[in-house]
C-alpha cells in the first residue's frame, strides 16, 4: 500500500557545499524513490518545485510530493542525518502523510550543524506553534506562563539527556510525534 507524502522545508547550507555533496547526503531518499539525482527529484504535483539545490542562495529548497511505502520515513531520516554535515544552521522540515482513509499525519524533522542548533530550532518551532494556538483564546500574559513552562521542559530534556539523546549526536532529530487531522490540504 502506498501513501502520498509531502515534504516541505528550506535548509540553509554551508558555503562551498556542492550539488554532488547534497545528492550524496540525500542518497537514501533518492534511492528509495528510484531517482538518480536532484535533477530527477521533481514533485508529483506540477506546481511544486521538488527538491532543489540553490547554489546562489546556499539552500536546499524542498517542496516535494510523492507516493511512498512503509520504509520511507527511515530513508528520509537517514538522508537528513547525512545532510546535517552540510547545514549552515538548523531548520525544520515538515512531513505530511495523506492516508487513504482521509487522515493526515503531520510531523517535523530537524536538520542542523550541531545538537545545540537542532535543540534551539526545535524550541523555536514549538514556541511559535504553541503561541499561535494559544493566541486564539488567551491573553499575552497567560501565553507567557505556558511558554515559560515550554522553555523549562526543553532545558530539562537537554540537561537530563544531553549526551544520550538523538539530538545530541549533532544529527537530524527524529520527527516529533505525528499529529493527525482529517483535512487533505498541503502545507503551503
Amino acid at each position: 500500500m502506498h501513501t502520498e507524502v509531502h515534504v516541505h522545508g528550506l535548509v540553509p547550507l554551508k558555503s562551498g557545499v556542492t550539488q554532488a555533496e547534497v545528492e550524496q547526503s540525500l542518497r537514501a531518499w533518492l534511492d528509495y524513490v528510484d531517482l538518480d539525482g536532484l535533477a530527477d527529484a521533481t514533485s508529483a504535483h506540477q506546481d511544486e518545485p521538488g527538491v532543489v539545490f540553490d547554489r546562489r542562495r546556499r539552500v536546499l529548497d524542498i517542496c516535494w510530493t510523492g507516493w511512498v511505502g512503509r520504509n520511507f520515513q527511515r530513508a528520509l531520516e537517514a538522508s537528513f542525518e547525512a545532510l546535517c554535515a552540510h547545514a549552515e544552521q538548523a531548520a525544520g522540515v515538515e512531513v505530511t502523510y495523506y492516508h487513504e482513509d482521509g487522515r493526515d499525519e503531520h510531523s517535523m524533522a530537524f536538520v542542523g550543524p550541531s545538537a545545540e542548533a537542532i535543540q534551539e530550532e526545535q524550541r523555536r518551532s514549538m514556541i511559535e506553534d504553541v503561541s499561535a494556538l494559544l493566541s486564539r483564546h488567551f491573553a499575552e500574559g497567560e501565553i507567557s506562563e505556558v511558554l515559560q513552562h515550554v522553555h523549562q521542559l526543553f532545558e530539562r530534556r537537554w540537561t537530563s539527556s544531553g549526551a544520550t539523546s538523538a539530538a545530541s549526536t549533532g544529527r537530524a532529530a527524529a520527527p516529533t510525534s505525528p499529529r493527525s487531522s482529517a483535512s487533505k490540504k498541503h502545507l503551503h
